[in-house]
């Protein structure tokens, strides 16, 4: 008797925390896009964001900012950046810029780059992208790469759809027909995935993956092709045809970047 009711009470206690866990809230994700004209303007954004933009996002509570360059064989190399940010709530990303107003350290750091003159730009455009994460995975992860960082693959990927209710469909296949969880099983370190709420290409999901280097990269996707799980899933008819276009990005971490 006493055994069963400390199998009950165990069972009781498992739930509950199963219950917690799906309860808990989903990050939102702020992908900024930077675009520079001149090797001059990425120097000078990433002195600000090295010394003055990440320092200033750690100090508002943000523990992990990500920071990303095309790889060097990318024709965008040396013409774009990728800041990765996460916030716990949407208020704390609508209030962001007030409390960075706020700091008197972030406007000293980063004097070079916010006080620019109209002659003489830091960056060409900047580009932001508001994700709300899944909820097959509600908050990014920092992945365990051992490589060195000049070696290390992120994969940014931009999966579009034709319209929103087939889009919700593969939003649906990496949740409920649990494909984040073969990524997972799999070892694809995932730093996110997003559902776009606001992007240019809507309606749009994107996720990173991370991996040591690029042949890694390529091992992982084949074992993914070849697995009988993704091979059961993509077969199923209420899964297919819900991307339109796919885009990736082979991107590396900054020396200074949280990821």
């Amino acid at each position: 008797m006493k055994t069963q009711l400390i199998k009950g009470l165990t069972l009781v206690f498992i739930l509950i925390l199963q219950g917690a866990v799906m309860a808990a809230p989903q990050d939102y994700f702020e992908l900024r896009i930077y675009r520079f004209s001149t090797a001059d303007q990425q120097v000078r954004t990433e002195a600000y964001l090295e010394k003055a933009l990440l320092p200033a996002l750690h100090r508002a509570g943000i523990s992990s900012v990500g920071v990303f360059k095309p790889v060097e064989t990318d024709s965008t190399y040396g013409k774009k950046l990728y800041v990765l940010i996460p916030y716990e709530t949407l208020e704390q990303f609508s209030g962001i810029a007030a409390v960075l107003d706020k700091d008197k350290q972030f406007a000293l750091d980063g004097k070079d780059y916010l006080d620019a003159k109209f002659d003489n730009i830091p960056y060409a455009r900047m580009e932001s992208i508001l994700m709300k994460a899944f909820s097959g995975m509600r908050q990014v992860s920092k992945p365990t790469l051992k490589s060195p960082v000049s070696e290390r693959v992120y994969e940014l990927r931009s999966y579009e759809g034709h319209t929103e209710k087939i889009y919700r469909n593969k939003v649906d296949m990496f949740n409920a027909g649990d494909e984040i969880g073969l990524f997972k099983r799999l070892g694809f370190n995932a730093v996110f995935y997003g559902d776009v709420i606001v992007g240019p290409r809507m309606p749009n999901l994107m996720y990173m993956t991370s991996f040591e280097n690029q042949a890694d990269r390529d091992a992982h996707w084949k074992t993914f092709v070849d697995d009988p799980q993704w091979k059961k899933l993509s077969g199923m008819p209420e899964y297919q045809k819900n991307v339109s276009k796919i885009t990736i990005y082979f991107l590396r971490p900054t020396a200074y970047s949280d990821f």
